[in-house]
């Protein structure tokens, strides 16, 4: 019953029992949590009250991946609350969590911190400054949409409206801060104001790559211009930090032959892209071949715009190409290099013509030793072809082709 030796020698000597007795903690504190109520029965062991020392309390950061480098254990940070606004605390790093959050993409730094004074309150929201980082009080960050960003490899791009009056279009490399939500943080290559394309942004790409314009495989060449030719649309953009929308133009008028003639291509690339999730390279040189028994099926005679029907010989040309080369070699690394090319090729054809099907644009940023590729898939689960079993789901959704 946790009584004390002088509680017991108190009952010896009055030779009287005592009904009632107070219970001592064994470590003074604050009661943080009561585990039982009045006139309940109690077993040998159960916890009757939860009590914390607050003599000293921990703030939990969440730092960003690209800051973990900043940080380091005994490290002295500066705390501030908006509970005493012109009052700052000093507390030191006690420990740095090993372990990545992959939604918030965050670890957790706990600092230790004084409170014999009791000013820290459990539950508090408390703000950390350490040397070296700025804050996102002193700075105002300009962030933009996740789907206005092309990733090839350690280069971020997006599409910067070059003509406030026409819907031309220039690349822009940028470097990109931490994300927030949807959104990512702007470091360098944009400023407030600038207007960007924030929807169907691979789209006006497929359009650059057509016209040999600069663009994610072409680092030479000039702007892009979305216009009468049929360079696709429904493009959207937006002014950095902003919500301001305009249209520019239709995508092509293509048939639904020739549409459902390249599903049939894309069935095919499906499974090209399944037997490389399984590593599987012989059913990988099976599926090529299909794929290209398709290709040849594609009448081109469908397509009754002038442009479009030159759209489609040049993206013939690569896809053809590129299962040409898988279908040679039972090399896995060898067809996987040739299968980021197919599935640049793809995506262009599918932006351009459409299929009538949802398609998943995704993106694996340690492909190709770490350069990144794309592939395509119907649905919007990862499934990485280009590791299999060793990264399965190693990846993101970059962009949906309605």
């Amino acid at each position: 019953w946790k009584l004390s030796e002088n509680q017991i020698q108190q009952i010896e000597t009055s030779g009287k029992v005592k009904e009632n007795f107070p219970v001592y903690a064994t470590v003074s504190g604050t009661v943080s949590q009561k585990l039982v109520a009045q006139g309940a029965s109690i077993k040998q062991g159960q916890p009757l009250l939860k009590i914390a020392n607050l003599t000293t309390v921990w703030a939990n950061f969440d730092v960003y991946e690209n800051q973990i480098n900043n940080f380091k254990k005994g490290q002295e940070v500066i705390v501030t609350t908006s509970a005493y606004v012109n009052e700052e605390f000093k507390g030191n790093v006690d420990f740095i969590d090993p372990v990545l959050n992959t939604k918030t993409r965050t670890v957790t730094l706990r600092v230790v911190l004084n409170n014999k004074n009791n000013k820290f309150k459990p539950g508090m929201f408390v703000e950390g400054k350490i040397k070296g980082i700025s804050s996102s009080k002193e700075q105002v960050v300009a962030t933009i949409p996740s789907s206005a960003i092309l990733w090839t490899g350690r280069r971020s791009v997006v599409y910067l409206k070059a003509n406030p009056n026409e819907p031309v279009f220039e690349m822009q490399e940028i470097t990109l801060g931490n994300k927030v939500g949807d959104n990512y943080e702007i470091v360098e290559g944009l400023n407030n104001g600038d207007e960007i394309v924030t929807n169907g942004v691979f789209t006006i790409d497929a359009a650059a790559q057509l016209q040999g314009k600069k663009s994610m495989m072409n680092k030479e060449g000039g702007k892009t211009t979305t216009g009468h030719e049929g360079h696709l649309g429904m493009e959207k953009t937006a002014s950095v930090n902003d919500e301001k929308h305009i249209n520019v133009n239709q995508r092509l008028n293509v048939s639904k032959g020739f549409q459902n003639q390249l599903k049939a291509v894309f069935n095919e690339y499906i499974k090209l892209k399944d037997a490389f999730v399984k590593d599987d390279s012989n059913n990988g040189m099976v599926a090529s071949k299909g794929l290209l028994n398709n290709l040849h099926i594609v009448d081109m005679k469908l397509l009754t715009d002038k442009v479009g029907h030159a759209q489609w010989m040049l993206l013939e040309k690569e896809i053809k190409a590129a299962a040409t080369s898988i279908s040679k070699t039972s090399n896995i690394k060898g067809q996987r290099n040739h299968f980021k090319q197919l599935s640049s090729s793809i995506a262009t054809a599918l932006e351009v013509f459409g299929i009538n099907e949802k398609v998943y644009h995704q993106f694996c940023p340690m492909a190709d030793s770490n350069k990144g590729a794309y592939w395509l898939s119907k649905e919007e689960k990862v499934i990485n072809p280009y590791f299999g079993d060793a990264m399965l789901t190693c990846g993101e959704v970059k962009q949906i082709i309605e």
